[in-house]
């Protein structure tokens, strides 16, 4: 039974999901060290260009091979700009369940980027990777991606309470620690049916990415 993800890209009419390579080691950096990157993620602040390259050359390389998961760097298909990240993590090839999460980059909110990229996300693991399950999870007060969440059909499974640590700016300018709930969203092959408008020719994959 395979035990990872193909190395490989997706496309929309706007977007193409593909592995990061060093090209997107400014931009990433750029994109982490966001204030909204920094208050709902564990991203480590500052995030340095150092950072990016390691997330690129070694984390994510890794994340894939060791079956754990796959880094997608959204860019748009006319710019080839990066606009953002999709993730796939804690990936359970038994189960044929996986854990997503998204992050748009600053200079891309607003788009409708995190919906299409995690939709066209989706609808490959479920139809190419025969996955049964994804599941989501969101901080209690992040709205902006409940909303995404929402949008794609996931269903709101309930809350973990005191499972999520969000950060704050400190008067001094610091990032502090905040305590608060996740709450999780599952997404199963049957919720996209009636997204059939939206998925139709959704998306083209391409094996063997160079």
């Amino acid at each position: 039974m395979t035990s990872t993800f193909p190395n490989i890209s997706i496309s929309t009419e706007r977007l193409v999901l593909r592995p990061l390579d060093e090209d997107d080691v400014a931009s990433l950096a750029a994109m982490m060290n966001d204030e909204q990157v920094a208050a709902w993620t564990s991203v480590p602040q500052p995030f340095t260009e150092d950072g990016a390259r390691t997330w690129i050359t070694e984390y994510a390389p890794t994340q894939r091979t060791e079956g754990h998961g796959i880094d997608f760097a959204v860019t748009e298909f006319l710019t080839q700009r990066l606009v953002g990240v999709i993730q796939l993590t804690k990936t359970n090839w038994h189960v044929r369940s996986t854990e997503l999460s998204y992050i748009i980059a600053p200079w891309a909110r607003g788009e409708g980027y995190a919906s299409e990229s995690a939709l066209v996300t989706a609808q490959w693991l479920f139809t190419d990777q025969k996955f049964e399950r994804i599941e989501l999870r969101t901080a209690a007060d992040n709205t902006a991606s409940q909303q995404v969440a929402q949008k794609i059909g996931c269903i709101s499974e309930g809350v973990l309470r005191n499972a999520c640590i969000a950060r704050a700016r400190a008067e001094d300018g610091t990032w502090t620690d905040v305590r608060t709930d996740f709450i999780v969203w599952s997404l199963l092959p049957e919720d996209l049916e009636g997204l059939g408008e939206q998925l139709r020719d959704g998306f083209t994959s391409f094996g063997d990415w160079n």
